[in-house]
């Protein structure tokens, strides 16, 4: 006679499925919660520096350049990598459907509402491919590689990483493939994380809870701090476990505060001039060099002055579109430019 096998309860972060007796349990592990709030707390912080620099109180391209753009790609990256290994933490056991697209709809649900609001705000600038875009896009791939090797894991996001850097062609300029990311102009956004490269860190998270999942670490973590609850642990695991609607929250938040604040104590105004070159020289970089944009801008900013329109454009009221005069000056600045350019190689 068959003995009947015997059953026993398996957690999976937070989550309960059935498995033979043989199956390991893997309890919650409050730690990945409380990082998942860090990064919320890191995100908060940039995006309240992009909030001051387009009111006005730091110079607007702050929060792109530099330290803070270093900043806000670390941020991405470990959203993205936190995300692929709570995939594994979630379906280690066997695949969930039920949860995983009860999580994917919300997860596709708020990037859609993101990329609505965004669209009405900024136009030109809205986000149609960003963080939560990522996340859901990265998290259905993700499902092919929760049971591979890790080694067959780890060499795909390497190719995701080597990507962009050897793939990209004039056939992804098409918007409708902007997400791919293998554009040879990148497009404007506000908050682009295009599939290439970003789904690296996913499948960076992915391996490397396989690796957790097969060690120790589970049990010894899952314990750690246990027995002496401290209060702001507690607060991060609460944030980390609603994250998502804390993301959708606290920019509009933010933006209200320092929209609050500009009522009161107005920011400085800027130097016209001075806008108008650090804009222009922004915008030619993407498409050509830093000495071709340099005297580009200066050539136009010179020319603008001198035709009186500098005022009228600088306030909206020329259309640089369809105005044949705007045309001409660029037309000329851009001859100008290029024979300089020229002379000075």
């Amino acid at each position: 006679m068959q003995r009947p096998r015997t059953m026993t309860t398996t957690v999976i972060d937070g989550n309960v499925a059935e498995g033979s007796a043989a199956t390991r349990r893997v309890p919650r592990i409050p730690l990945i919660d409380q990082l998942r709030a860090i990064a919320l707390i890191a995100m908060a912080i940039y995006h309240f520096t992009w909030d001051l620099g387009f009111f006005g109180y730091i110079a607007p391209e702050t929060a792109t350049t530099g330290g803070w753009k270093i900043f806000a790609r670390v941020i991405a990256g470990s959203f993205l990598f936190l995300a692929g290994f709570s995939l594994v933490l979630g379906h280690a056991q066997g695949f969930r459907p039920r949860a995983f697209f009860i999580r994917f709809g919300k997860i596709g649900l708020a990037a859609a509402i993101i990329s609505v609001a965004t669209w009405f705000a900024f136009p030109d600038t809205f986000i149609f491919f960003g963080i939560l875009h990522a996340i859901a896009a990265a998290s259905l791939i993700g499902l092919l590689f929760v049971r591979l090797p890790v080694v067959v894991t780890l060499l795909v996001a390497a190719a995701a990483v080597a990507a962009p850097f050897y793939l990209r062609a004039p056939l992804f300029d098409h918007p409708a493939l902007w997400w791919v990311g293998l554009s040879v102009n990148v497009p404007r956004s506000n908050d682009y994380v295009p599939l290439l490269p970003w789904l690296a860190p996913v499948l960076l998270g992915i391996a490397m809870a396989r690796l957790f999942v097969a060690s120790p670490l589970p049990e010894r973590l899952a314990g750690y701090g246990a027995t002496t609850k401290v209060w702001w642990k507690s607060l991060l695991e609460k944030a980390g476990r609603h994250s998502l609607a804390i993301y959708l929250i606290h920019q509009p938040v933010l933006i209200a505060l320092v929209y609050g604040f500009s009522l009161v104590v107005p920011a400085p105004a800027a130097d016209p001039v001075e806008s108008y070159t650090k804009s222009c020289v922004s915008a030619c970089v993407n498409e050509r060099g830093a000495r071709f944009c340099q005297s580009f801008c200066g050539c136009t900013l010179t020319r603008l002055m001198e035709q009186n329109l500098f005022a009228d454009l600088n306030r909206g009221a020329i259309d640089v579109t369809k105005d044949e005069r705007i045309g001409a000056i660029s037309s000329q600045c851009t001859a100008n430019a290029e024979t300089e350019t020229e002379l000075k190689e």
